[in-house]
């Protein structure tokens, strides 16, 4: 089951929750406050393999790179 990322727009308080997939729309109440009024945030993510960046965000650069094949960091 994924997990996923809630803000409650009452009090500002971010949380996560794990539920299965068909649920993760579903109304639910806010931790902190028990408000009702919760939206699921957009959740981003990064993973990288032997340094290199494969998912989400490029990974940060070295300095002495512009990125590509740098044999420093892998960018």
């Amino acid at each position: 089951m994924p997990i996923y990322e809630y803000v409650c727009l009452d009090c500002q308080k971010e949380f996560e929750v794990l539920r299965p997939m068909s649920q993760a729309d579903q109304p639910l109440p806010c931790e902190s406050c028990g408000g009702k009024n919760v939206r699921r945030k957009l959740t981003v993510f990064y993973a990288h393999s032997d340094g290199r960046s494969v998912a989400g965000t490029t990974a940060p650069a070295c300095g002495s790179c512009a990125g590509g094949t740098c044999s420093t960091c892998g960018h």
